[in-house]
């Protein structure tokens, strides 16, 4: 047996611990992680509290070495307590806390690997970052999002998992629902997997609050599942549209569960510094080529580099509800009429992508019409929900559309992309992108609501009502990214989330744009904990949602160009200085190669 028990501060998970431990056998290896430090008498008490209520026939190993004590008592019942103050060890004798986790990565897999090979009993205590004080700084998200993505990894390979809460265990071994278990239907109030729907016919969420549906048959919109063929909004007259990306969730045992993120390779970015000071130049004198050369290293594993030759760029486009309530100085049919130019190649992000060697594709995710061509192949509904008065989409769209974006990614990845940038496409898109933000970073939208396509003051004020509104609905879903995307965001958003964290699934880097792509950053790092390792920022734009996104997800932009256009165009403006970097670290002679004397 293998159990996992999670538990925030005092919450009485190492007593449940002990106590299963004690009930399976009478003769238990415990591993104590707890280190003694020098003038902190708080936990040395607590250390000492432990050690007394201990049968005094168990045997006690303080170390570190986990892995040693498993491999050392491959039958014994063994209890771990804990695995946070384990990691918080390993990353201080590391450069843990400034890589990102990756200096552990080793451990964490050595570890996983022995848990799921030991034979006999195994209880592993380990702090839920939910229900502890994490403080809001670089090293404390590193330490959440790697611990986070260790208790998601070695959930996948114990028997089961608690969570105690206020001394009570309570069991965390609920189904999965299956793809193909998701219903279809035109309705506004469809019961899907992840609710239930009451005798009034109101969709519930899981967590039994009463979900606000998309107007489905709202013809201002576009009708989401079908076409109103009078034009008159009679339900009776919509014939149903069963969107392609809507079939994307079958690819996926659970399209919002994401395996553990596997970050770049630490040894190779050593070797690429290492390099670095064999080059005929003083050291760090290229300054940030030299940091995006070794990011590129260690994404591709390999030291020197391989020219990126296959970057691709996938232009998102959806349009919104709330660009209806004069959010925006543009009309929505503008973002159909991008998307043509960019397939023409006239737009800027289809100019600067041929100057740097990029393609570029155009994914229609809930544009409010399509285009032939191939656009629509993973499309999810016609506009999303206005996000000031109504849910975005739907459970069952929501699901579909990160799905979509996985597979949009698996997509470009398998047919031979290095380097993945998304792009954004769509009249109101910044208003959701800065609620998202707003939400996450806990910023007030007269911070951060900018001009997007240059609306006055009058639209300014609607657009910062409409962000507060939409903020309101969404407030008691922080910890729920999936929730968030449904209530405040759009197809075109969830799935360029989907997209990011996939790509770093997938050990593809992607250079990230402005402030609407970012925004779906925040939400692809909240649902696979450490993708942002594999992510680098192109630019800073002039959106300042933008800065308070890049600054939660401890990212420097490349450029500094003011620029706001949106359409991937700020990343592959990037572009050239990354494949510049790359160069420099492949192509630059070494002091003893050019026979020039090097620094005594």
């Amino acid at each position: 047996m293998r159990l996992l028990v999670l538990g925030g501060i005092r919450s009485g998970k190492s007593a449940h611990a002990e106590s299963v431990a004690a009930a399976t056998d009478d003769d238990v290896v415990y591993v104590a992680t707890a280190r003694r430090d020098p003038g902190d008498d708080e936990m040395a008490a607590r250390i000492e509290t432990h050690r007394e209520r201990r049968p005094t026939r168990w045997v006690t190993e303080e170390t570190e070495d986990i892995v040693r004590v498993l491999a050392d008592h491959p039958t014994s019942t063994v209890l771990v307590d804990d695995l946070g103050g384990w990691l918080t060890r390993r990353m201080d004798a590391t450069l843990g806390w400034t890589d990102g986790g990756a200096a552990v990565a080793a451990d964490l897999d050595a570890l996983v690997t022995a848990v799921a090979e030991h034979s006999g009993t195994l209880v592993l205590v380990s702090p839920e970052v939910g229900l502890g004080v994490v403080p809001d700084t670089l090293s404390g998200r590193v330490f959440a999002d790697v611990i986070g993505s260790l208790n998601r990894r070695l959930a996948g390979v114990c028997d089961s998992a608690v969570l105690v809460v206020a001394g009570r265990p309570l069991p965390l071994d609920a189904v999965h629902p299956t793809a193909g278990s998701v219903a279809r239907t035109p309705a506004a109030a469809t019961a899907t997997v992840t609710g239930a729907t009451t005798a009034t016919g109101t969709t519930m969420g899981a967590a039994g609050e009463a979900a606000a549906a998309p107007r489905d048959l709202d013809t201002a919109h576009g009708a989401a599942h079908g076409d109103d063929v009078h034009g008159d909004g009679d339900p009776g007259d919509v014939v149903p549209h069963d969107f392609p990306g809507l079939g994307d969730v079958s690819y996926y045992d659970d399209p919002v569960v994401f395996p553990p993120v596997h970050p770049p390779s630490h040894s190779v970015a050593e070797e690429a510094r290492a390099r670095h000071l064999t080059l005929t130049k003083p050291a760090t004198s290229l300054g940030r080529l030299e940091e995006l050369s070794v990011w590129v290293s260690s994404c591709q594993e390999a030291c020197p580099p391989r020219p990126l030759d296959r970057a691709r760029v996938v232009v998102f486009a959806g349009d919104h509800g709330v660009a209806e309530h004069g959010v925006s100085a543009f009309p929505r049919e503008v973002t159909l009429q991008m998307a043509d130019n960019i397939v023409g190649g006239g737009a800027a992000v289809s100019v600067l992508a041929r100057m740097a060697g990029a393609t570029v594709r155009v994914a229609d995710m809930a544009m409010s019409a399509e285009r032939p061509g191939g656009l629509d192949d993973h499309k999810i509904r016609r506009s999303s929900g206005s996000i000031d008065r109504e849910d975005a989409l739907t459970p069952e769209e929501v699901r579909a559309a990160i799905a979509a974006g996985r597979r949009i990614a698996d997509e470009e990845v398998d047919s031979g992309a290095d380097l993945l940038i998304a792009g954004d496409l769509g009249i109101g898109n910044t208003t959701p992108a800065t609620v998202l933000t707003c939400l996450v970073t806990g910023r007030e939208p007269v911070e951060l609501v900018g001009r997007g396509t240059g609306i006055d003051d009058e639209g300014w004020m609607r657009k910062t009502a409409a962000i507060r509104d939409a903020m309101f609905r969404a407030s008691g879903d922080l910890r729920d990214p999936v929730a968030m995307l449904r209530k405040v965001s759009g197809a075109d958003l969830a799935a360029m989330a989907g997209f990011l964290a996939q790509a770093a699934i997938r050990r593809t880097p992607c250079l990230l744009d402005g402030s609407v792509v970012t925004s779906a950053a925040l939400m692809a790092e909240a649902m696979a904990p450490g993708s942002r390792q594999w992510w680098a920022a192109g630019h800073r734009s002039a959106e300042p949602a933008h800065t308070a996104a890049l600054t939660y997800l401890s990212l420097d932009p490349i450029l500094e160009h003011s620029m706001r256009l949106g359409e991937g165009s700020g990343a592959v403006a990037a572009l050239p200085v990354v494949h510049n970097a790359v160069a420099i670290l492949t192509q630059m002679a070494t002091f003893a190669d050019a026979g020039v004397a090097g620094k005594d």
